[in-house]
Order: structure tokens, then sequence, then C-alpha cells
């Protein structure tokens, strides 16, 4: 792809003294991120119940989400050089209109035709696969949005976790609900339209005109598509903090989805009720998630870093599952959520905020498309072996398996020598 020649008007301020200030960008990219993690929501909710409707089987529902989940880390893996050639708003667009098509065929199919086993699994396959590289391009127009809105990476990250945090907190509930009023299959249609609705906003909101980083280093000879892929793995891989926060998530991603594609739906479904209980459960954490995202960009990126990531993450984890085991009721697991959501908040922000102080814009597209593939890796072994362990173990003892994992890896960090290159001075990166 030949370099742009061409250099688009930038406003300036009034006193010429830079580009003028201009938040609406950054507004809808916060807007599509809500409505397109919302569907997300719906997804993660409506399909699982929609599986145990239609075959009884956890063991099932397992392997749906490991067909929906792998896709996304092959995605994830190959699609770092492919968001830099097409642009970040045309991979958005292009990744949320490919998810709104896939989901719509689910229950279009079941309610004419029929819709056989493997076509399912297909159609969240292709799902998957999109939605990777979406989230990725999302995440790396944020810090330049950010720059052109005149705010701190820093608060943008925590109004981006935030608003992130405020659609699961929504979505998840609303899934509940819908589930309830208009079935799973239904449900799956609103999913749909939720998807469409985000690609619509980026594809008329957004305008990013600033060149991305591989049209320059195409235009100077730097390389083809396979030495892009390894130069973000391996800037990966060398930068050791960030190589282990990659691996501590990775594991805690696959126990998350092991929680909420099999174990939280077969709990909800014999224990607690029915589909409403999931939503409640979700939109608890997803609550208590966004207080904490919010609560870090006013004050936690003040606080020492390191101190902070260790114990957000010994909280947000493994109380839920051990809670969910022993302690019947859906009450106490919601009070215990709202604790784990409200530490659970304050760990992607910081993340973010490291990531773009680590890795230079120039490779951000590709380290962060790696460290996406890293953080995901597990998660369909995740939802498959949650499901087997549900069907062959007991549900009990599958939700107390996963939360002893959970505490281990939360404890790693005061063991790995890695993390002590963490910095604990505040993150007021500009």
């Amino acid at each position: 792809m030949p370099a742009r020649t061409a250099i688009p008007h930038v406003h300036q301020r009034p006193d010429g003294s830079g580009p003028a200030r201009d938040r609406r960008p950054l507004g809808v990219l916060l807007a599509a991120n809500v409505v397109s993690i919302a569907g997300n929501m719906l997804t993660v909710v409506a399909v699982p119940w929609f599986v145990l409707e239609t075959t009884g089987s956890p063991a099932r529902a397992g392997l749906v989400a490991f067909a929906a989940t792998l896709p996304v880390v092959l995605a994830a893996i190959l699609g770092g050089p492919l968001i830099d050639r097409l642009g970040y708003a045309v991979t958005s667009v292009v990744s949320d209109a490919v998810c709104a098509v896939a989901m719509a065929a689910v229950p279009l199919l079941h309610l004419t035709v029929g819709l056989r086993y493997w076509e399912l699994l297909a159609l969240v396959g292709v799902s998957g696969l999109f939605h990777a590289p979406g989230e990725t391009a999302r995440e790396v127009l944020m810090p330049r949005l950010a720059e052109r809105a005149d705010t701190t990476v820093a608060r943008a990250s925590s109004a981006y976790e935030g608003a992130s945090r405020g659609a699961r907190m929504l979505g998840a509930p609303l899934a509940g609900v819908l589930i309830s009023v208009l079935g799973a299959t239904n449900t799956l249609l609103v999913d749909a339209v939720t998807f469409a609705v985000s690609a619509v906003l980026i594809g008329i909101g957004v305008r990013d005109r600033t060149p991305t980083p591989s049209e320059g280093s195409v235009a100077e000879g730097s390389g083809g598509y396979r030495a892009e892929l390894r130069e973000g793995f391996a800037y990966l891989v060398a930068a050791r903090l960030l190589f282990a926060i990659v691996l501590m998530v990775m594991v805690t991603n696959a126990l998350d989805q092991a929680w909420s594609a099999v174990l939280l739906p077969v709990n909800a479904r014999e224990h607690l009720g029915g589909s409403v209980s999931i939503g409640l459960v979700a939109g608890t954490f997803g609550g208590g998630a966004l207080i904490g995202s919010l609560t870090y960009g006013v004050v936690g990126h003040r606080l020492p870093q390191r101190g902070l990531y260790i114990g957000a993450f010994l909280v947000c984890g493994f109380p839920r599952t051990a809670v969910a085991a022993f302690v019947p009721g859906l009450t106490p697991l919601l009070v215990t959520c709202a604790v784990c959501g409200l530490a659970a908040g304050v760990l992607n922000p910081m993340i973010g905020t490291e990531m773009v102080r680590l890795v230079p814009e120039r490779l951000r597209s590709r380290v962060f498309g790696a460290v996406t593939s890293g953080v995901l890796v597990a998660v369909p072994l995740g939802g498959l072996l949650g499901g087997f362990l549900v069907q062959y173990a007991g549900l009990r003892t599958a939700m107390a398996t996963v939360s002893a994992v959970y505490l281990l890896t939360t404890l790693s960090p005061l063991a790995l020598p890695a993390f002590r290159h963490w910095t604990d001075e505040p993150a007021d990166t500009p």
C-alpha cells in the first residue's frame, strides 16, 4: 500500500497554538463501544441459554463457547497488521457488521428451515473471528482520540473502560429480562441489531485520518505482513512486565469464561431461579466494575500501581466461585459480585494505561493485537473444560476447582520477578 501524500486539514486553536480540541470522536467511540459490548453481553447470556434450552447439555454449551472463542484468538494473533492496512475505523465497522449478520442468522435459521448444531458452531465461530479485530481497533483508536480531545490517556482509558463496564452492567440484566420475556431466540435478534448500530456509529462519527503506522513502514520498505506480526510478538515477549501481565490475565480469562459460559448459566438454571438471575449476577458485577473504573479515573491513577494491581486481582476473582459453590442463595452471590466487580473495574484501565506507556505508537496495533491474542488464547479451553467438568464432576466441584486455580494465579505477582519492574509511581501518563 503506498504511503499517503495528501496532508489532511487540521483545525487550529483560536490562538494558533495547535489543533483545536474535538471531543466528539472520542464520545462517539465510547458510545459505539457501549452498544457493541451490550451486544456482546446479550451473546454471552443468550447463546449458552439457547444451547441449554435446545440440547439440555452443559458439555454442548461448553463446546459452543469453545467454538465462539477459538476464532477470536486466531483473529487476534493474525489481525494486527491487517488492522493497520484497513484502518482502525474501517476495521471496527466491518467487524460489527459481520457480527450482526452472523448473530441474526442463528434465530432466523432456527425459526425457518431449522438450525443444526454444527451450523450454530459455525455461526458463533464467524462472529468470534471478526469480534477481536474490531475491539483491538477501537482500543488503538482511543489514545489518538484522547489526544484530539485534549485529555490524558489515563482519564480516557478510565472513561473507555467505565463505558464498557456500564454496558456490561446494563447488558447482562437486559439479556436476562429479554430471555424471560422474548425467549433466547428473539433475544439473539436484538443482539444482531446492537452490532449494526455500533457499526453505523463508528462509520458516521469517527474519521481517523491520521496515517496508520504500517503505511509509513511500507513506504520505507520495512518488511511484509509476517515481519510485522513477528515484530509485535517479539516486542511483547521482550517487555517482561507486559508479558507477565498477559500470562496472568490469560489464565484468569479462561477461568472467567468457564464461569460466564457454563458455571453461572447452569447454577442459575438449577438453583437460582432462571435466566433473570444471570442478568442480576452479571449486572451487579458490571455495576461494581463501572464504579471501580470511574474511581480509577478520579484517584486510582494517583496510587502506587503495582500494589493496586495485586490487591485488585486478589479481590476480583476467586470469591465469586467460592461463594457460589459453598453459600446457597442469590443474595450472598450478589453481594460478593458487587465487591469483586469494584476491584475488577480498576484493572483494565490500569493495564491499558501501562500498555500505552510501554508501547510506542508505531507498534500499538501489532502489540495490542498480540496482547489480545495472548490474554484470549486459553479462553476457548476455559469454556470447554468448564462444560465437561460440570457434566462429569458436578457443579460444586467445578466451581471449587475454578476458585482454587484463580486464587493461586492472582498470588503469582508476589513471586514473579517481572512484576518488580512495575513502577509504583502514579500513572499520570499524558
